[in-house]
């Protein structure tokens, strides 16, 4: 029989002390929890990490510390498999999550059917921002293939938001032309007008807000409103396509690093509670579209109204898309010529 002194006796009732004791272990632990992002996610997980972190005090007792690291969501998905120690992916694009998946044991098959959604707990658009005024009048895809029009995007080799882009200008030319062979004509004239590719869609802002090239930027929704109402209220307006892709950016459990770190249950905690009201409405303040109908009414002024088509009603899965357009000798390869 375990016999308590007086002290512990009077902690105990206290509440102050828990179950914990009983068996030696320490009431709380340090745990750190790195999640592996795409660019544009900074501000958006900056904030979420910190009401998560204190959260997970309040639930456990323990300190929880998350890291972050962006980059273009090409690279990120290939520095896991190269051996960063993620905890969690959180990608712009699903066939990113399962390139982990095919080319490690690191994350389980059947990811996507963890959580709502697909496990994508946010959505956003494709949208282009222009200088103020829009002095090149610039309105929607064709006029991107104008001669007279200098076109910001990032490398789709590397960066998500760069395949969205492409995506979302070649559905367009789909359905504005009516065969494979005048879209590719077009997304081949798109492409002679852009001059430089950053390797992901942060890097791609940069060059347009702060290097001052281009007259105008393909990039999302949300990335065009945190530049607008953030990074430059009087220099930028948004003009949104008459039609566009839709945007779910997925999330998933870096399994075997978790179970190699103890981190399983609070890495299934953080993502599961991105889907919830709190975390719903820190992705609407971050602008990004929140599952959560309440909140996006709530924060409906902000969201363009848009027709827009998937990628799996446009080109039948993002594999076949990836396959088609973007692995090596694909349609990107075959059009895009570098600027000498």
């Amino acid at each position: 029989m375990l016999h308590l002194s007086p002290t512990i006796k009077h902690w105990l009732a206290l509440g102050v002390l828990g179950s914990s004791i009983l068996s030696g272990s320490a009431l709380a632990k340090d745990i750190e929890l790195l999640n592996v992002s795409y660019d544009p996610t900074r501000e958006l997980y900056k904030q979420y990490n910190a009401w998560f972190e204190d959260y997970w005090k309040e639930q456990t007792g323990d300190t929880l510390q998350v890291k972050q690291s962006h980059g273009g969501s090409g690279g990120q998905a290939r520095s896991i498999i190269d051996g960063s120690p993620a905890d969690v992916a959180t990608l712009a694009v699903s066939v990113d999550i399962q390139g982990i998946v095919e080319n490690s044991n690191l994350i389980e098959p059947g990811w996507q059917s963890e959580l709502p959604y697909n496990s994508a707990p946010y959505t956003t658009v494709q949208v282009f921002l222009v200088r103020e005024g829009n002095p090149k009048d610039i309105h929607n895809w064709d006029d991107l293939v104008r001669e007279d029009v200098q076109v910001i995007t990032p490398n789709p080799k590397t960066s998500g938001g760069a395949r969205w882009n492409f995506l979302a200008a070649y559905g367009w030319a789909l359905d504005q032309y009516g065969s494979e062979d005048k879209a590719r004509d077009y997304i081949n004239k798109l492409y002679k007008n852009v001059p430089v590719l950053d390797s992901g869609a942060r890097g791609a802002t940069n060059t347009f807000v702060q290097r001052h090239i281009g007259d105008v930027l393909i990039t999302y929704e949300n990335e065009a409103l945190l530049a607008t109402e953030e990074l430059g209220p009087d220099q930028f307006d948004i003009v949104v396509p008459k039609k566009t892709v839709l945007v779910e950016t997925p999330v998933a459990v870096v399994d075997a690093n978790a179970k190699k770190h103890g981190t399983t249950k609070v890495a299934t905690a953080y993502l599961e509670k991105l889907f919830e009201p709190k975390a719903q409405k820190i992705a609407a303040e971050n602008y990004y579209r929140p599952r959560d109908n309440d909140i996006l009414a709530e924060f409906s002024d902000r969201y363009a109204d848009v027709d827009t088509f998937t990628v799996e009603e446009k080109f039948g899965s993002w594999e076949k898309a990836q396959a088609k357009f973007f692995d090596d000798g694909g349609v990107f390869d075959q059009i895009y010529q570098p600027q000498g």
